[in-house]
């Protein structure tokens, strides 16, 4: 069952966390990949749903619907609140029990949320997480990494051969 939210995405800051541990997480990837908290609800039991969020650009809305649907093909009740704002906000909101998950990726949750502590492998950043109780997915198969293309002429008269 998809539920819509009545936020229309947004979260209310001055509401209090709900009184519920969090149960599937945040979405982090290396590539993109799934952490989740233990304890989510039988598919047949009556639950709360499932609160996936996503971030405020196309991408993390576009995950965060394809996990809503894959949820609720499987039989849990889930909710999409998209578009929520950046990192922070999401991860707070994990934290606090507004949402269950997220799509991130594992360079931002290595380089912000987690600068302060020496993970520099996808071994540490599980291990990072799991003693915060949660728990990461294999990698989604998505890889965020750039390029610069000038055209041939431009490179040729710059001299450029690699960045």
């Amino acid at each position: 069952m998809r539920t819509t939210d009545p936020h229309h995405g947004r979260l209310a800051p001055w509401r209090p966390a709900l009184g519920r541990s969090p149960r599937v997480l945040v979405i982090v990837a290396l590539l993109l990949e799934i952490v989740s908290y233990p304890g989510a609800a039988a598919p047949n039991s009556p639950a709360e749903p499932i609160t996936v969020g996503s971030k405020k650009f196309t991408e993390s809305v576009i995950l965060g619907e394809m996990l809503a649907s894959l949820i609720a093909a499987t039989g849990y009740p889930v909710t999409h609140r998209s578009g929520l704002g950046g990192t922070r906000i999401l991860w707070g909101a994990l934290l606090a029990g507004e949402i269950d998950l997220y799509p991130e990726y594992s360079g931002t949750l290595i380089r912000e949320i987690l600068a302060d502590e020496p993970v520099d492998s996808p071994e540490g950043l599980r291990a990072a997480l799991t003693a915060r109780g949660l728990r990461m997915s294999a990698p989604l198969g998505f890889q965020n990494t750039y390029a610069v293309a000038v055209p041939e002429a431009l490179a040729d008269r710059l001299g450029l051969k690699r960045i």
